[in-house]
């Protein structure tokens, strides 16, 4: 490596970060007793896995099919075009919400039918609207899951019908899940209620939605094969989850016990809180430049899990040095994962200085 490279070489300071509040004490022990054959228990924030069981193994899914067909359909779709409902997508199996021959209706209304009723129908109208037909809707939903990183998922229909080519893991299902909250049109559908379309009115499917504190979503599904999977998500304390349970007979208490398991056993803090850093100047009216970060970096942690942060910052700069211009970042790490990062930039004006230059600044200048 030439010497230039070797001093504008990143400079990695690691810090480990004690647990606040004292001695860490062991973990509470996981909920006991959950009734899922597969789940995952996911930080929103950053995607870590808290809790999961048989994460990976794919399954029939059911119905939380329909949170990777909303959000398709939104990313393709006008939120408020009108749609004349065909017969071809009226008298479906399964679930409905009552399509009529002619009908017209927007696609938001679709989406409504589609995660509170859990409307087949309205998949079917959202994937001919999207795309033409179910096989090149289904294609889409492929892509989107490939996009995300989806490693044990493969969509064949819209509305999560069984079929043996149809599936996906708790992991997968909680990465889309965790894609599609960050829609705000899809939040705020999920965490709907009821919604009234036409003569009909909608009550959404999801129980803990009235029966849990802070949940907020996302949906629920069925079919003989599949068993009973049901994919939720929950805020508290500014902590957002994810909660995936894959053929489980008592899913709304086993969410709800995780939910309270994880609540009580984590916390978020800003890792970078009260820490301030500085760079060399080489040239300026100051021998250093003070560095600070853009926003707070939050992550969520139990009280015995190590935090690490490293801040990657340049081996010196050349003044002058404007106040906001970026540097660097802070990564931050829980037990060895990385769970987030903050951008850091410069706090501060340097100027250059009008003093004859010492040797080493010399050739400082000259290697860079």
């Amino acid at each position: 490596m030439n010497m230039k490279r070797w001093l504008a070489a990143v400079l990695t300071a690691a810090l480990l970060l004690l647990p606040r509040g004292g001695t860490a004490c062991a973990a509470e022990e996981e909920p006991k007793e959950l009734a899922c054959h597969a789940g995952v228990l996911m930080d929103a924030a950053s995607g870590r896995v808290l809790w999961q069981r048989e994460a990976d193994e794919r399954a029939l899914i059911a119905s939380t099919t329909k949170i990777m067909t909303a959000l398709v359909a939104l990313e393709h779709c006008d939120l408020h075009a009108e749609v004349t409902v065909d017969p071809a997508w009226t008298g479906i199996e399964g679930s409905s919400m009552y399509l009529a021959p002619g009908q017209i209706i927007t696609v938001e209304e679709l989406l409504y039918g589609l995660m509170l009723a859990s409307g087949n129908d309205a998949a079917e109208a959202l994937a001919a609207v999207t795309a033409g037909s179910d096989d090149a809707f289904a294609a889409l939903m492929n892509e989107k899951a490939q996009e995300l990183s989806c490693a044990n998922t493969h969509f064949v229909n819209a509305s999560g019908l069984d079929d043996a080519e149809h599936y996906a893991s708790a992991y997968d299902l909680a990465l889309i899940t965790r894609a599609a909250l960050e829609n705000q049109d899809l939040r705020r559908i999920v965490s709907t209620v009821s919604k009234t379309v036409g003569d009909n009115t909608f009550v959404n499917h999801n129980r803990l939605l009235r029966e849990c504190e802070g949940v907020f979503g996302v949906k629920t599904g069925y079919t003989k094969a599949a068993g009973r999977t049901l994919v939720t998500a929950c805020e508290r304390e500014g902590i957002t989850l994810i909660c995936v349970t894959l053929s489980d007979p008592n899913d709304w208490d086993d969410h709800k016990a995780l939910y309270d398991w994880a609540y009580r056993r984590y916390d978020r803090s800003d890792v970078l809180a009260g820490r301030d850093w500085s760079v060399p100047v080489i040239g300026g009216e100051r021998e250093s430049v003070r560095v600070a970060a853009q926003e707070g970096l939050f992550v969520v942690h139990a009280s015995s899990e190590p935090i690490r942060v490293e801040y990657r910052l340049p081996a010196f700069v050349h003044a002058e040095v404007t106040a906001g211009a970026p540097c660097g970042e802070a990564v931050a790490y829980v037990d060895g994962v990385e769970v987030g990062g903050a951008a850091l930039v410069y706090a501060e004006d340097v100027a250059r200085s009008e003093k004859t230059p010492t040797l080493w600044e010399r050739f400082l200048e000259m290697v860079s």
